[in-house]
């Protein structure tokens, strides 16, 4: 009868187990490094390969989301860009926080940046310029509404990214088709690293040679390029799209924060001050240039701390918390 006993009392122990393990609830789906199968396959025929990104096969729920990366940036590490990617991170994010991966999409719409080993002026030529990138992301967006039988997209850029989405939403007079846009830390009004200056270390060839007759400096070199004009000549804000800006400002210590994009004369993590001028040699304050009339923006500082390689604030933003939980916010309060 001991026996028994002591059987039947394992028997419960491990049906209480059992029990306490169903309870918990599953880990967070995890999110992928490569498109899902049946996923067209997009050429970048600036650099002769496929576009990188991520997503999934699956029923959807909510509004997918396509993350775009920055200039010289990809949408995971790769063997040539290890330590940013940071929108793998960010999408995993939503993830932890109920999305789904056939929710969550990406493009990387500048490969694996490999190409930038042998050719550092790539980061600021044509093959890098938003020009480049349209196409690309009119055909991703396409192809991700049709997978998906969504008939609107939710998109959150970076930097260039910002630019690229809303070039294209102008172009294809797309804002039906994106309800909302988050814009962090976007360059809407130019860039300070264009100033023909020798202080302007982004000059250097290995540095990305941002001259200004580079292609990304005529796009962003002045606040008033012909590629800004028109971008910004209609509304920076046109409905029905939802838009909010997350942006870096300069503040004083313990919280002082600079960026290397629009904060002239102002150390940003490891990367020194550069003159506050444009293309043209004369001084301009690009510290706004992230904003968008009509839209709301909400301000950080101290967001270097969250680059681990090179302190700075600007690529930092991207992989803040901070800046995760308020756009996640910003979506979620759209509805499913």
């Amino acid at each position: 009868m001991r026996g028994i006993g002591s059987c039947f009392a394992a028997a419960l122990l491990f049906l209480a187990l059992a029990i306490s393990a169903s309870a918990q609830p599953p880990p967070p789906p995890q999110v992928g490094t490569s498109f899902p199968p049946g996923f067209p396959a997009i050429e970048n025929f600036y650099l002769g390969t496929n576009v990188l990104g991520f997503g999934a096969r699956g029923f959807i729920h909510r509004v997918p989301v396509i993350f775009l990366h920055g200039n010289n940036d990809t949408p995971y590490p790769t063997s040539c860009n290890p330590d940013y990617g940071d929108v793998h991170s960010f999408a995993q994010y939503f993830a932890d926080n109920g999305y789904l991966p056939s929710e969550l999409w990406a493009l990387g719409y500048q490969g694996d940046q490999c190409d930038l080993l042998t050719n550092p002026t790539d980061r600021s030529g044509i093959a890098h310029s938003t020009a480049a990138a349209v196409d690309l992301l009119r055909q991703f967006v396409r192809d991700v509404m049709v997978y998906t039988r969504s008939p609107k997209v939710d998109i959150v850029a970076h930097s260039l990214g910002v630019t690229v989405a809303r070039e294209w939403m102008r172009q294809d007079n797309a804002y039906n088709e994106v309800r909302s846009l988050v814009a962090i830390d976007g360059p809407n009004h130019g860039i300070v690293d264009c100033a023909p200056f020798s202080a302007n270390i982004f000059e250097l060839p290995a540095e990305g040679g941002f001259i200004p007759q580079s292609a990304i400096c005529d796009e962003y070199g002045t606040a008033t390029s012909p590629f800004l004009t028109v971008l910004n000549s209609g509304g920076e804000t046109p409905g029905p799209t939802q838009y909010l800006v997350i942006r870096n400002v300069f503040a004083p210590p313990p919280n002082e924060s600079g960026d290397f994009v629009y904060i002239g004369n102002e150390q940003d993590g490891l990367i020194p001050p550069i003159p506050e001028d444009d293309a043209n040699g004369n001084p301009h304050d690009f510290s706004d240039s992230a904003l968008l009339a009509g839209a709301n923006h909400i301000d950080l500082t101290g967001q270097g701390q969250y680059d681990p390689i090179l302190g700075t604030a600007h690529l930092g933003i991207l992989n803040s918390p901070t800046t995760w939980a308020d756009a996640l916010e910003f979506l979620s309060r759209k509805g499913p």
